[in-house]
Order: structure tokens, then sequence, then C-alpha cells
């Protein structure tokens, strides 16, 4: 499978994705401003007299609201991320950035490395921002091969943008083959590197599924990542 190229580049958020950031506006403030541009909407959809210009306006004007509601950046966020992918013959065993040997490997539109997809699903979770398959649809030929390290930096890039840091880490792979104790430390210290963050901070465990479903009979191989995001003072 074609890894990444100098070639991918990422696709800047929109803004109507960031503008969902909870920590953007307070809690009060975030709900009254959603409930506003519901009965806005509501309202001119109801008004047979209204105009579509008239609506566009109401969901600008709102919009615009939202943006310059001044920030509450919290002490701290949790966010929890999962993946699993199918293992089928033909393909390379990417975990966490490093090419594991094995007679099968994560059948994906990227690289598959269930590792750094579940990182990025726990890091976008904490912000309250889309899961990855929204913010690289696998449906996009851009992302066709690409190297998960892409992905991960651009979820590392997202939080530094919104004001946070990495606390720490614990990250659980569940795989029945092949054993991943002889990678553990390459495949930490590789996860290290791309998040910017102390190896004491990342925290890494494997475990098998005792043979019981498709993780068991390696068919399959699964990840759990828990994140803990500190404000930046």
């Amino acid at each position: 499978m074609a890894m990444a190229t100098s070639n991918h580049y990422i696709t800047p958020i929109p803004n109507k994705i960031l503008s969902k950031l909870h920590f953007q506006q307070k809690p009060s403030s975030a709900c009254f401003t959603r409930n506003s541009l519901f009965l806005s909407l509501k309202s001119t959809a109801r008004n047979s007299s209204s105009s579509a210009p008239a609506a566009t306006s109401a969901v600008e004007a709102e919009t615009q609201k939202s943006s310059v509601t001044p920030s509450k950046l919290l002490p701290f966020r949790v966010g929890h991320g999962f993946d699993l992918h199918r293992l089928e013959p033909g393909y390379p065993l990417i975990i966490g950035g490093i090419n594991i040997p094995h007679d099968r490997g994560c059948e994906a539109h990227s690289d598959g490395d269930v590792l750094l997809h579940c990182v990025v699903d726990a890091i976008l979770g904490a912000l309250g921002l889309p899961d990855i398959g929204q913010i690289f649809p696998d449906n996009d030929p851009k992302w066709k091969g690409a190297a998960s390290s892409v992905f991960i930096k651009e979820a590392v890039r997202l939080m530094y943008e919104a004001g946070y840091e990495l606390g720490n880490l614990d990250a659980t792979l569940i795989l029945q083959r092949p054993k991943v104790s002889p990678h553990k430390e390459a495949i930490r210290a590789n996860l290290c590197e791309l998040l910017g963050a102390d190896p004491s901070a990342v925290n890494l465990k494997a475990k098998t599924h005792e043979k019981v479903d498709s993780l068991g009979e390696n068919r399959s191989i699964a990840a759990h990542t828990v994140v803990l995001l500190t404000r930046k003072y």
C-alpha cells in the first residue's frame, strides 16, 4: 500500500466546524446561541413570506455573534478514542507508525494505523470536534494510502491552537497476534515524538481477546485511548 508523501497537505478545518468547539464560549451562551439560531430558522420556515436571503442573514448573524463571544478555557479536557480495523492478507500491519511483521495487515483507505487513528479521535473528542472520519473522509482520494502521522499532526495543531497541551495519554491495543511486546518501546517512542510529549506522559498497553470473536480469531485489531488535555498558561 502506498504511504503518504510530501504531496499530502492538511485541509483547513471549516469555520462551521471550528465554531462547534465548546471552549469558544460559555456553556450558557453556547446554548442560547444554538437555541436562538434554531428558533430563527424555524420561524423563517413557517413564514411563507420569508425569503431565502432572510434565512441566510439570520444564520450569518448568529455565526458572527458566536464568533465574538469571549472564550472560556476549561482547566482540562478529557477525550476517548476507539478504532477497529479488519485484518487481511496483503496489507502491512502498521501500529503507532511502526511496521510490525505479520502475515496480514489492516485494510483501510489510509495506512490503517489503528493506534494513531484512535489517538487522533481522542484528541478531537477532547476538543469537542468531529471525528477523524469527518475531517479526513475515507472517500477522499487525497488520503488514499496516507500515513496516519499526517492526521495526528493536524490533531496536535488543533490542540495547540485551542490553547491546550497534552497532560497524559493512556492507550490499549487489542489483538490476538502478533505479540506487541517486542515493538512496544519503538511504538511508544514514535508516538511521543509525534505528540511532542515526554515519555512519562504516554502509556501503552496490549491485550489479547482470549480467542473470542473477530479480535480473538486474528481477523481484526482494535485500540482504545484516553487523553487528558491541560490548559496552557
